[in-house]
């Protein structure tokens, strides 16, 4: 039997996605149900286990296929990028009617009812999905409302069907001084590749999670004489986004930020951990 990455491909011994029967073993084969997930962010990791790191994060609104519950743990994959995780029970609902907004600021506020000075019941990531079912007018603000009567100021939000077009260098750079977090995909707290898949996400395009499969399938390789603005550059386990030739947009270990770095320095920098980087793609 072929081995696949797990990280893309639910199989376990006792059970798999269905679409993977007659190529890998397992005692059971499952179409899986649909889910929605409910909370502002949620870790997503290998094993149902807290003290397990987070290999990635799912936002509000997303959708995932759930394949097993247990021991208030569910075994998951998302729609957005296919990652395949454990999150906790209480991160899912049934999934209702289908997301018509995103969120577009690095986060904002969800109020109980169109009015700013109530308090917020929470805060969402750039990236959360809503579904708007009307709006409102506050002291001068407008506000669009959800299904249950919340309600977000709505230049916040955007419709899922306008993303495209946009430049996601400009939206990476909105996240300048986030705190870098390891797995992290959100406004928050965010790592280098989620940087690069998130800002890219809110232009319409698809992109892979992590900096190794960004690294061979995101757009195409190039030759760093030919890098220009949006175009990416590797180091083993690291991706930064040149915002011009000269310079670069990267969540990072060092300034444990998104921060913006003179590509030349950041090389220097950068060789004696990970030595040089390893290639150029164009994203794009």
């Amino acid at each position: 039997m072929t081995m696949l990455d797990r990280r893309l491909h639910a199989y376990r011994p006792d059970l798999a996605e269905a679409g993977l029967e007659g190529k890998v073993e397992a005692t059971r084969f499952v179409s899986g149900t649909p889910a929605r997930i409910c909370i502002p962010v949620v870790p997503l990791r290998s094993q149902p286990d807290f003290a397990r790191g987070i290999d990635t994060e799912l936002l509000y609104g997303e959708d995932v296929t759930i394949f097993d519950r247990a021991d208030g743990w569910c075994w998951v994959k998302a729609a957005s990028d296919g990652y395949v995780g454990y999150l906790p029970e209480d991160a899912i609902a049934e999934a209702a009617a289908a997301p018509t907004h995103i969120v577009v600021p690095q986060r904002t506020f969800l109020y109980p009812e169109p009015e700013l000075r109530k308090p917020y019941k929470t805060v969402l990531s750039m990236g959360s999905r809503v579904h708007i079912a009307g709006e409102a007018e506050a002291r001068g603000n407008h506000y669009l409302v959800l299904d249950d009567g919340t309600a977000i100021f709505s230049k916040h939000l955007q419709p899922l069907g306008a993303l495209d077009g946009q430049d996601y260098v400009d939206i990476a750079a909105r996240f300048l001084e986030t705190p870098y977090l390891w797995g992290g995909r959100s406004g928050l707290g965010i790592d280098c590749s989620g940087l690069v898949q998130l800002a890219l996400q809110m232009t319409g395009r698809s992109a892979p999670r992590d900096t190794d499969m960004q690294a061979t399938g995101l757009g195409e390789p190039i030759e760093r004489s030919d890098a220009r603005r949006g175009d990416l550059v590797f180091w083993k386990g690291h991706v930064a986004i040149f915002e011009d030739p000269e310079t670069i947009i990267h969540a990072n270990g060092h300034t444990m930020t998104v921060a913006r770095e003179n590509f030349e320095a950041a090389v220097k920098r950068i060789g004696w951990l990970y030595e040089q980087p390893t290639g150029y793609r164009r994203s794009f």
